[in-house]
């Protein structure tokens, strides 16, 4: 059960840092400043998610051996 729940984390563990790719792809576009804030705001929100998610991989790990 634990290696499912690990396996979907690190699945959206893999769409975040995909949206994090894309959220620097916007900013080498030539963004107008509102996109600039908008998009600082998708990534700082987008990394705080990652954390998350890392810190209960690593917690289900340290639990799962």
């Amino acid at each position: 059960m634990t290696d499912l729940i690990i396996e979907k984390l690190q699945e959206q563990r893999a769409v975040l840092l995909n949206s994090l790719k894309q959220l620097d792809f916007q900013l080498a576009i030539d963004p107008t400043e509102e996109e600039i804030i908008e998009i600082e705001k998708m990534k700082f929100n987008t990394i705080e998610e990652l954390k998350k998610i890392e810190q209960e991989i690593a917690f289900l790990y340290s639990n799962n051996s």
